[in-house]
C-alpha cells in the first residue's frame, strides 16, 4: 500500500469505524410509553412511542448525541436497566412494562422483554431478543465476561443468563423465596458475589455464583426502608444504595456497605432529599452523585411538592459521605453518570424528556447544555467505565 499522509490516512481508519470505537460514549435507554398524568400517575400517552436507546459521546465536551436505536426499555425500576461491555460493542437493554391496550391501570402492564445490541453496527442495532422474568430491570454483566444477571421485580426472581460471543443463553432463576420482594439493582461484587437489592422486604442480598448456579446467602444486609438503585466503587471497596423509603416527602438516606468486610456489613447510613433514585460513584470512586426527585413525581397539590428534582455530590471521605455541592434538576430524575475523566456529569429528567449536563470540578458544578431526547423519555445510563 503506497504512503499516505498522515492526517489521510487517520481520516480513513476513523471512516471505518463504529460509532462505539469512535469515542467514549454513554447510552442511554429511553422509554417511550409511559408518560405521567395530572394526578403523576403513570400512563401510556396517545400515541405511544417506541422505546430507544441513545448513544452518546462524551469524549469531548459539550456531549454529542451520535446515533439513536429502537429497543424495548422502562422507566419502571432502579436506573440501571441498560449495559455496555468494556469495549463498547454492545450490550444489553431490559423492559419491565409495555404499553397495552387491554391493561387495567393506564395502558401499562409488565413486560420481560430482554435485547441484546450491536453498537459496531451503523447504525446501532438489536440482534437478540429473548426473555427474563416479569417486570425484568436492572441487568449487568460479572466481570468475566460469563454470566449475565437480570432483576425480576414483579416476580421476586433474578434470572441468570450464560454469555458468549455477545449472546445470551437462560441458565435458569433464582427465586427470593417472596414474590413481593421487588428485587431490584443487581450488581457484581466479583465474578463469586453479587448484591441485590429488595424494596419490598426492605434487605440486600449477597448472591453466591458457582459458575451458572447462584444462591442467595441466609444472613440479609440490612440498610434502611425500601432500598432501590446501587452501585459499586471502581476499587470494589464500596457498594452504596439508595433507600427509597415511604415516598411520603420524609427525608430519605444513602446507606454504604463495606465490601472488605466478610461478611458485608452497612457501614453508615446518611441522609438526603426524598426520592434519591439516580445514585453513581465517580470513575475514581471520590464522589458519590446522588440526585432526588425530591416530591416532582407528587401531585402540585401534595405539600411536599417541588417543581424540580435535585442533584447532589457527594464527597466519599473513606466510609461516610458528606455534601459538597448541590444544583436544581428537572422533575422526575432517573439515572446519572459521569463521563471517564470524571469532569461531566449527565443527568435525566424523565419528565422533561431531557438530560441535563453539568461540568464538575470537585468543588463546584456548572450548568451546561441540555439534550433533548425526541419522542421518549430518557430513563436510564450505562457507561463501559465504573
Amino acid at each position: 500500500m503506497p504512503r499516505l499522509p498522515k492526517l489521510l490516512l487517520a481520516a480513513v481508519v476513523t471512516s471505518a469505524l463504529p460509532i462505539a470505537a469512535m469515542a467514549d460514549v454513554i447510552l442511554s435507554s429511553n422509554d417511550g410509553h409511559t408518560v405521567m398524568d395530572g394526578q403523576k400517575n403513570q400512563v401510556a400517552p396517545n400515541p405511544v412511542g417506541p422505546d430507544t436507546v441513545t448513544v452518546i459521546d462524551v469524549r469531548s465536551y459539550p456531549p454529542r448525541i451520535k446515533a439513536t436505536f429502537e429497543a424495548p426499555g422502562s422507566v419502571v425500576g432502579p436506573p440501571g436497566a441498560i449495559w455496555i461491555s468494556k469495549d463498547e460493542s454492545w450490550g444489553i437493554v431490559t423492559s419491565a412494562t409495555k404499553a397495552d391496550a387491554a391493561a387495567k391501570t393506564g395502558g401499562i402492564s409488565p413486560d420481560d422483554r430482554v435485547s441484546v445490541f450491536d453498537l459496531t453496527s451503523s447504525p446501532p442495532k438489536v440482534v437478540q431478543s429473548l426473555t427474563s422474568g416479569l417486570g425484568a430491570t436492572q441487568v449487568r454483566v460479572s466481570p468475566d465476561g460469563t454470566l449475565a444477571l437480570i432483576a425480576n421485580r414483579a416476580e421476586g426472581t433474578v434470572s441468570v443468563f450464560t454469555v458468549k460471543d455477545k449472546r445470551l443463553t437462560p441458565a435458569g432463576k433464582v427465586d427470593t423465596g417472596n414474590p413481593k420482594s421487588l428485587p431490584s439493582a443487581v450488581v457484581f461484587v466479583d465474578d463469586k458475589n453479587a448484591l441485590l437489592t429488595r424494596g419490598g422486604d426492605n434487605m440486600v442480598s449477597v448472591l453466591h455464583i458457582d459458575g451458572s448456579n447462584v444462591t442467595i446467602d441466609p444472613r440479609p444486609i440490612t440498610t434502611a426502608v425500601g432500598p432501590y438503585t446501587m452501585d459499586i466503587n471502581a476499587a470494589h471497596t464500596l457498594a452504596a444504595v439508595s433507600n427509597m423509603g415511604r415516598g411520603d416527602g420524609d427525608q430519605d438516606s444513602v446507606s454504604l456497605i463495606d465490601l472488605k468486610s466478610k461478611p458485608y456489613r452497612t457501614v453508615g447510613t446518611f441522609g438526603v432529599p426524598s426520592g434519591p433514585e439516580p445514585l453513581k460513584f465517580s470513575p475514581d470512586g471520590r464522589f458519590l452523585a446522588v440526585g432526588a426527585q425530591y416530591g416532582s413525581t407528587k401531585p402540585s397539590s401534595h405539600p411536599f411538592h417541588h417543581d424540580n428534582g435535585l442533584l447532589g455530590l457527594y464527597a466519599v471521605d473513606g466510609q461516610t459521605l458528606h455534601k459538597v455541592a448541590e444544583a436544581p434538576i428537572g422533575a422526575w430524575a432517573e439515572a446519572v453518570a459521569f463521563s471517564r475523566d470524571g469532569k461531566t456529569v449527565l443527568i435525566q429528567s424523565m419528565q422533561d424528556r431531557t438530560i441535563e449536563v453539568f461540568r464538575w470540578n470537585g468543588k463546584k458544578l456548572s450548568r451546561g447544555a441540555v439534550l433533548l431526547i425526541k419522542g421518549a423519555g430518557p430513563e436510564s445510563f450505562a457507561t463501559a467505565w465504573p
